[in-house]
């Protein structure tokens, strides 16, 4: 995993790069999204490991895949990942595309984990607390777990917040045993 990470960033970083300079980061992002799921099917995925296709067929076979047209730039950046057998390197390619494109746009992506069902309003006061003290444009998805019993785990990036009652309860637990 760590190999692909390694394998992709420079990738990604190209892409971003060229996505940003030309004003075209909706459409490399979208175009990226969708071939990093076209490489994870399995029938995609055997056709582009054949030994009979060669560099070229292979980007056919996935410019033909992108349900719009996009421009040259993309053909060529699919040649090198092609020519340097990084096509299966896609999917990280696409995730570290958005990482960049998030922390250009100063956006963060939290994943509230909540034992309960938030309402609308409860969403924005959240995103407007986190908006403030991260200093970023919020955009939130929610999820219940309803084994949290109470309050709500955040997750943005590598930094988590768990501010639910059952994390609570397990902290009290390992204080009283220790």
């Amino acid at each position: 995993m760590a190999e692909l990470l390694t394998v992709a960033r420079p990738y990604a970083k190209a892409a971003f790069e060229y996505a940003r300079d030309h004003e075209a980061l909706d459409s490399w992002s979208q175009a990226l999204s969708f071939l990093s799921v076209a490489v994870a099917d399995d029938v995609v995925r055997h056709r582009l490991n054949s030994p009979k296709l060669d560099s070229e067929q292979k980007v056919s076979l996935l410019v033909e895949l992108i349900p719009e047209q996009q421009d040259e730039a993309l053909q060529r950046f699919l040649t090198v990942l092609a020519d340097q057998g990084r096509l299966m390197a896609l999917a990280s390619i696409a995730d570290q595309f958005e990482h960049l494109r998030a922390e250009h746009e100063q956006r963060v992506e939290v994943d509230v984990t909540s034992a309960y069902e938030l309402d609308s309003q409860q969403e924005t006061k959240l995103a407007n607390a986190l908006k403030k003290r991260l200093n970023r444009e919020i955009s939130i998805t929610t999820q219940v777990d309803k084994s949290l019993i109470g309050g709500v785990i955040l997750r943005a990036g590598d930094t988590v917040i768990d501010g639910s009652v059952r994390g609570r309860l397990n902290r009290l637990f390992d204080a009283l045993t220790a």
